[in-house]
């Protein structure tokens, strides 16, 4: 063909990019376009939102790298069903080329860009890029989808072994990118007032090569991943989760580190971009899950929680400092420890017994990395109503997990400061300490810390009865 759009969204690079790479082979020449989407901006209510300042990062190396080219980012701002055949007119285009998206929305708007484009006799071509194996890929003897990750990750590294751990690399020839001047690219027309959006600031610099130099440095303690990645106060994991979400790094990008070693920090890495392959499935194969329990006899829960309760879980005020701990770094920073988000999700749903889909729905305003298919697939497993999750009655004590994983206090007194000056054994359980070390410690509870907001035990009685209630 003469020409070709590639219209990348969560995909913010171009390097290793299986659309843009297809989109440059198969035309003379190829326009790279981005849309800014009114029916997913509109829902952020917070206008000083940092994830804009992430993609904005990423626009603008991607706008740099084009221009060496002679070329431009094509950027609108609508509803991409309207804004794609727009663009596809302007340029006279003859095939759009786009990776896929498995979240509902996502779905449902590229069927219907590809109806209009193919009614125009425009060809339309689509791509798996964003995980390694789709949905149809990995199935059970049964020929159906798997409902339980450890037979899931067994027969996906069998599939993959069997491939001879063959890793494409989809190279882009940006050298037939298409000469074009943009006199509203992203460095100089004032987007952001567009959008409706104010500059912000972001703890993370966004682009491909921020995530590719993240990654590099993770390998130099990728080997003690597997232990150290429960520690939040080491700062251990891989810090990757936003760039991953951006699509500033490929799959492949991930995985090529993952099977570098034989060894089980190698192999826990490689685990847990398994699970991301697991959840994004599950959210394609039963998008229910997007406003349902997966298991939809736990629709019928009554749950038992408070308003106020809630409130506090959000601004880290309950009295369990680890959880509190959590809550203020994600406030504060938008990002949170994997374990810590178990903690914190099974305090809220399991010890508060507030519905899941509240603190989902506060972790997708909140994160940096918020990825639906993730994010769900971790809530309904933490809450015990999704797919493959933690049985009921398995209930996080948050003491025991404070405990363990910040024994020494240290993240505790990073992000909960009035508790500095408690022992290592105290801080985990201040409420417990006579007045006399509340004084030393120049720590008041119930003055300069919370009670705690419920009882551990009690409440831990009662979410054993609500959810035997629907069993």
């Amino acid at each position: 063909m003469k020409k070709s759009l590639c219209w990348i969204r969560r995909d913010l690079r171009l390097h290793d990019h299986y659309a843009l790479r297809e989109a440059l082979h198969e035309a003379d020449e190829c326009l790279v376009a981005f849309i800014f989407d009114e029916l997913i901006l509109d829902k952020l209510h917070n206008k000083n939102d940092p994830r804009i300042t992430l993609i904005f990062d990423s626009l603008k190396e991607i706008e740099h790298e084009l221009n060496k080219h002679g070329s431009s980012l094509i950027v609108r701002f609508g509803n991409p069903v309207e804004e794609i055949p727009k663009i596809v007119s302007e340029f006279k285009v003859d095939g759009l080329f786009f990776n896929h998206d498995y979240e509902p929305y996502a779905h449902r708007r590229d069927t219907e860009v590809e109806k209009i484009l193919r009614a125009k006799n425009v060809e339309v071509f689509h791509y798996k890029d964003h995980v390694f194996y789709e949905k149809k890929e990995i199935l059970n003897g049964s020929r159906e989808i798997y409902k339980v990750f450890t037979p899931y990750k067994n027969k996906w590294l069998e599939t993959f072994r069997a491939q001879e751990e063959h890793i494409p690399e989809y190279k882009c020839n940006l050298k037939k990118l298409s000469e074009i001047k943009n006199s509203k690219n992203i460095l100089d027309h004032d987007w952001l007032t567009e959008i409706g959006f104010l500059e912000t600031e972001c703890v993370l610099t966004g682009g491909s090569k921020e995530a590719l130099k993240r990654l590099e440095n993770f390998e130099n303690f990728i080997t003690n991943y597997k232990e150290a990645r429960d520690i939040p106060a080491l700062e251990q994991t891989s810090n990757l989760s936003a760039y991953i979400r951006m699509g500033n790094l490929s799959i492949r990008d991930m995985i090529r580190l993952a099977v570098e070693k034989d060894n089980a920090g190698y192999a826990t890495w490689l685990s847990e971009i398994i699970w991301r392959d697991f959840y994004q499935m599950i959210l394609e194969a039963f998008p229910h899950v997007d406003k349902h329990c997966f298991r939809e006899e736990y629709d019928s829960i009554k749950w038992l929680g408070k308003k106020s309760d809630f409130e506090s879980w959000c601004d880290g005020q309950t009295g369990y400092p680890l959880v509190d701990s959590a809550m203020r770094c994600l406030n504060t920073t938008g990002m949170m420890h994997n374990r810590l988000r178990m903690v914190v999700a099974s305090f809220l749903t399991k010890t508060l017994l507030i519905d899941w889909r509240l603190g989902e729905k506060y972790f997708a305003e909140k994160l940096l990395d918020y990825d639906m298919a993730a994010n769900n697939g971790g809530w309904q497993w933490s809450a015990s109503t999704g797919v493959d999750a933690q049985p009921y009655f398995r209930i996080f004590n948050p003491y025991n997990q404070s405990e363990k994983f910040d024994p020494k206090g240290i993240y505790i007194r990073q992000w909960c400061p009035e508790l500095a000056n408690f022992s290592n054994k105290s801080i985990h359980s201040p409420h417990d300490t006579e007045m006399e070390e509340q004084l030393g410690a120049g720590c008041v509870i119930g003055h300069n810390y919370p009670h705690p907001i419920v009882g551990y035990k009690l409440q831990r009685d009662r979410a054993l009865s609500m959810y035997k209630a629907v069993k």
